[in-house]
């Protein structure tokens, strides 16, 4: 693509781009006190692509230009003018960068290293608003252009396409597609990179190279996804669980000068990061989808320093000695005075035959656009009762030729807020089934068609579907927590005052205090969101625990 970002500011033109905004003399001057002031000559290269923790520069004379390298050619992303700055959301993240930044006409800019640019912002709340808008803004334009450098080369039916194509939008990184079944193109491409049918899918990296169906954890760590860790250092605070509650445990505790490292196992925002339209938040009256409020929490706990590793999935908690320690598959572990378990709950799997094979490719366990494409025109399936459900059939319906809820209950009033329901019962594409469940999958290659019955004994009926949608109940990720903590008969973690006396004696509670609110029978140890016994499945209330633990563990720290 040789489409900018953003094009030449006329002169004429009185609008203020907030993705590009012109600093005022007094705002270059306070930036100039956290960096150096350096004269620049044109076709200076100031940084290349894929470097991490790139630098900042404000133009102060001259211009500077963004640059997209990619097949041996180039193409303009965008110019930045007197005033104005360079970097998007990866200088928060120190993710590798792009592009390349390269000097159009000689001039003077102040350089800042990432680490004081992240002291500006946290110090400065007049350019801190106005860099975090940019940054957020311009990552959004990226996105929606497909401007960034990755190539993904697959197929709409292939599970391991949708897998990546997930793990990169989830995590707000740009990249451009190509689908085997549509591009007459393709092969040009397979023979230029050595790629047989067999390797897809496949990423094209930065026009040089392959990466044949890659798991997270690789596409994460040739990225630059994460920084390279300390194994020195004993944090303040280890959050497992990137959703909201362990987003929130994050912004809050390193806002509060806590160091803190988050370990995720796939992409921030959790569950909620799979909804369409999250109406019911506190602020967002129009509604906001899972995905950008996850992205616009991301960003703010890497305002204030917070490290969050991305595809790490936690393998063991380490809980036979202070200070504990979170283990992973591959043997590193990190050292933690304290710990908060945010790793939540994944949809209960319908007890079906043949459900695994079609996992990806007609099974699916979040509706977002990536699945609304697939099965835009079609019939199609939601199953489950919960607000989940009820956003996934509302978002479904605008794509979809006909949408089937399923419910084994007698209705949704018990389970789903009033405003779902209302919009599923006028919505004239969304058909509820009550007391209704599958019995049975068919297909070759990808789902074709499905059973379902009438739980009070009516015949079964075959309908020729090629994509169910399942959000049913919720089994708790605690398998990794090997016996440290105290479990509720459902498997979720027993906290505060639902600890039982026998809880604490069977855990050999150490103190004289009883266990604070959010704490689990292993001092320290706090579950906060879906994995916590007892919660309350909305995502304001798994914000909420996730700020309240933070003040208990500055109590623990004490201790």
């Amino acid at each position: 693509m040789s489409e900018a970002i953003h094009p030449s500011p006329d002169a004429t033109d009185t609008t203020v781009d907030p993705a590009f905004p012109v600093l005022t003399a007094a705002q270059i001057a306070r930036v100039a006190t956290h960096g150096r002031v350096r004269r620049v000559t044109r076709g200076e290269v100031l940084s290349e692509p894929g470097v991490q923790n790139v630098h900042f520069f404000v133009v102060i004379a001259g211009q500077v230009e963004i640059v997209r390298l990619a097949d041996g050619t180039e193409s303009l992303v965008t110019v930045h003018h007197a005033g104005q700055f360079t970097g998007e959301v990866n200088m928060l993240s120190g993710r590798r960068s792009l592009f390349a930044i390269r000097v159009a006409a000689d001039g003077e800019v102040i350089e800042v290293e990432r680490e004081q640019l992240l002291q500006l912002v946290q110090t400065d709340a007049e350019l801190s608003e106005l860099f975090m808008r940019a940054f957020i803004l311009r990552r959004v334009r990226l996105i929606a252009r497909q401007f960034g450098d990755v190539v993904l080369i697959g197929s709409d039916h292939s599970p391991g396409t949708l897998r990546i194509r997930e793990f990169l939008t989830r995590n707000g990184h740009p990249y451009s597609s190509i689908d085997l079944d549509h591009d007459e193109h393709v092969q040009e491409m397979l023979d230029r990179f050595h790629v047989g049918i067999a390797d897809v899918p496949v990423l094209i990296c930065r026009g040089r190279t392959v990466l044949r169906n890659p798991s997270n954890r690789e596409i994460a760590d040739y990225l630059g996804f994460n920084e390279a860790l300390d194994d020195t250092q004993v944090w303040d605070m280890v959050v497992v669980g990137a959703g909201p509650a362990g987003l929130a445990a994050a912004v809050f505790g390193a806002s509060e000068g806590l160091s803190v490292l988050v370990l995720e196992a796939n992409a921030p925002g959790g569950q909620a990061g799979s909804s369409s339209r999250i109406e019911n938040y506190l602020g967002f009256p129009t509604g906001i989808s899972g995905q950008d409020l996850a992205a616009r929490a991301y960003a703010q706990s890497q305002k204030f320093g917070a490290k969050v590793m991305i595809a790490n999935a936690a393998d063991r908690l380490a809980c036979d000695r202070k200070p504990y320690a979170v283990e992973f598959g591959d043997g590193g572990r990190v050292p933690a005075r304290s710990v908060v378990i945010a790793t939540g709950a994944a949809y209960r799997k319908l007890p079906l035959d043949d459900l695994a094979r079609f996992e990806g490719q007609g099974i699916y366990y979040g509706a977002t656009f990536i699945e609304a494409q697939l099965c835009g025109g079609q019939e199609v399936i939601v199953v489950g009762g919960g607000n989940s459900a009820g956003q996934a059939a509302v978002f479904l319906a605008q794509h979809a030729k006909r949408v089937h809820v399923l419910v084994r209950s007698g209705g949704l009033a018990e389970t789903m807020s009033r405003y779902l329901v209302r919009r599923i019962e006028e919505s004239p594409v969304i058909q509820l089934h009550t007391h209704t469940e599958l019995t049975a999958l068919d297909g070759a290659d990808h789902l074709e068609r499905v059973c379902w019955r009438d739980k009070g004994g009516g015949a079964g009926e075959t309908r020729d579907i090629r994509h169910v949608f399942v959000m049913t109940g919720a089994t708790p990720c605690t398998q990794w927590l090997d016996g440290c903590v105290a479990l509720d008969s459902h498997g979720f973690v027993r906290t505060g005052p639902d600890l039982t006396a026998d809880d604490l004696r069977t855990a050999g509670w150490p103190l004289p205090r009883a266990p604070h609110l959010l704490e689990t029978s292993l001092p320290g140890v706090f579950a906060v969101g879906d994995v916590r016994g007892g919660n309350v499945k909305r995502v304001a209330s798994a914000v909420g625990e996730g700020s309240i633990a933070v003040s208990f563990v500055h109590q623990v720290l004490r201790e």
